[in-house]
């Protein structure tokens, strides 16, 4: 019987663009996903300044994906009081889908480059695998010592026939998306639809969200 794979790609989509779901649908060929869950963060404990709540978020975040059947939106992060912390949302999703499951964790290489700073970091492979591609500019290469120590013990060539424990990487077209410019080109009244899905801009302008002084920062 073939293992089932899910994938899982967290971010605080603020708002939602285009970058997000091409790399949502490179995970889903490179890796031969069944399913992605895409989970909106609650309360992001390394990032500030988010403009929509988490709600909002969730809710732009089904109008992107609506009609893709394998992209799915998890609320579990937004619905949870205090911290965000990824450890222990794979640990919950392991409880729930079992010792079988193949979860996989889609990381961008930014978020791999500080890896090391997330929340019982070690733990993470104990759970699930982690995928791993460039994101915009920030290179795979020269990773910070004790990354590059997990990803010299932990990296393999593809995907095991396993539940968790290894680190792979896939690539995926460049998509390049400040999330900051977008916002920005939000606030001026602008309706970037290349960049932003039109359901999601109708959401935007009805909320009256990403108004004037709230551009934010960051990248996610």
């Amino acid at each position: 019987m073939t293992r089932r794979r899910l994938g899982l790609l967290g971010g605080t989509f603020d708002p939602v663009h285009v970058g997000h779901l091409a790399l949502a649908r490179s995970a889903c060929v490179a890796l031969r996903l069944d399913e992605l869950r895409l989970m909106p963060t609650g309360a992001p404990w390394q990032k500030s300044g988010v403009v929509a709540s988490p709600a909002q978020r969730l809710a732009m975040l089904r109008l992107a994906i609506a009609g893709e059947t394998r992209l799915q939106a998890d609320a579990r992060e937004v619905e949870r009081a205090g911290p965000t912390y990824t450890v222990d949302t794979l640990a919950e999703m392991r409880a729930e889908l079992g010792p079988d499951v193949s979860l996989i964790l889609i990381l961008g290489s930014d978020q791999l480059r500080n890896l090391a700073s997330w929340h019982r970091w070690r733990e993470l492979l104990q759970h699930a695998h982690l995928a791993c591609t460039q994101r915009e500019q920030v290179p795979l290469a020269d990773l910070p010592a004790p990354v590059e120590a997990l990803v010299q013990s932990r990296g393999a060539q593809a995907l095991p026939d396993a539940p968790a424990g290894s680190i792979v990487f896939f690539t995926m077209p460049p998509v390049p998306v400040s999330a900051t410019a977008l916002r920005q080109a939000l606030a001026r009244g602008e309706r970037p639809a290349e960049l932003v899905p039109p359901a999601v801009l109708d959401y935007i302008e009805a909320a009256n969200l990403y108004g004037a002084g709230t551009g934010g920062s960051g990248h996610d």
